[in-house]
């Protein structure tokens, strides 16, 4: 289900709102032209997806399937490890609150949190595994139990509820968590970290092939996958990468663990439409 709204339309040309003026026929105002700082900003943006395009991301230029995947595969495998406790300072700078830089963002409710405010009591925030560790079976390890592409802060209470659970749409609102919804089997987060929760799982599916002594992480169209190491459901998780498009947060995230973490990137945050090139 999309609780999403879709965008206006754009208005007409400022010609024809004039024209209109002089037949007597109502015309909507003409669309503001972006500002010399956002049109500079996206200028600045594509000329650093290029540069990554030609050197980072060159061997997968041009490929589509498997060999994309197996391309970014190699890629991407080429990184930094955290160990598990590292992992606590590193989520207070990749999701620092925008607003405010004492605070981190907490994926499931959006809410602003101290960042010392971390922990395991209600209230506080804690280390959400968005591909649950128990799929897999790969606990805390340094590796995928570390990756920070897929850890971020959250609501200790809301963590809890998520479990272990795939994702898929439907369900009851979940308390304190306003547009997350669960049921026995499944967790659909909100609209606005749809494609942010989608993105993670494909970057491990892709990071965790089981050629470094950890499992081949898949997606795959199910729920209730358990202790496989499969996370679903992909038919949704492809709808939510549609959905919801990066947004700065999710790509300043990506920049900062790989310029002072991890040194890789999520490729889907990059390139999205990567995604049903491979799946």
């Amino acid at each position: 289900m999309s609780r999403r709204h879709l965008p206006a339309r754009g208005s007409l040309p400022v010609a024809l709102a004039a024209l209109a003026v002089l037949t007597g026929t109502a015309a909507a105002a003409p669309a503001p032209l972006p500002s010399p700082a956002t049109a500079a900003s996206t200028t600045a943006a594509r000329s650093s997806l290029s540069a990554l395009d030609d050197t980072y991301y060159e061997d997968a230029a041009g490929r589509t399937g498997t060999a994309l995947k197996n391309a970014l595969h190699t890629i991407i495998s080429d990184q930094s490890r955290l160990s598990y406790s590292q992992v606590w300072n590193a989520l207070k700078d990749t999701d620092q609150d925008p607003a405010d830089s004492t605070h981190v963002i907490l994926l499931y409710t959006g809410r602003s949190e101290p960042k010392s405010d971390n922990g395991g009591n209600v209230g506080q925030w804690n280390r959400e595994h968005v591909w649950a560790k128990s799929h897999g079976d790969f606990g805390t390890a340094t590796g995928p139990g570390t990756d920070i592409h897929h850890l971020r802060p959250a609501d200790v209470q809301v963590n809890s509820v998520r479990g272990n659970k795939d994702f898929d749409n439907g369900g009851s609102q979940v308390s304190n968590a306003p547009g997350n919804y669960t049921d026995s089997n499944s967790f659909e987060p909100r609209d606005a970290v749809k494609g942010d929760v989608a993105r993670m799982i494909l970057y491990m599916a892709v990071r965790y092939e089981g050629d470094d002594a950890f499992p081949d992480l898949e997606p795959n169209d199910k729920v209730s996958n358990g202790s496989a190491p499969y996370m679903g459901r992909l038919s949704v998780l492809k709808q939510w990468n549609e959905q919801d498009p990066p947004d700065s947060f999710e790509k300043r995230r990506n920049d900062v663990i790989y310029e002072r973490y991890q040194h890789n990137r999520n490729p889907f945050v990059d390139h999205p439409e990567w995604v049903e090139a491979i799946w």
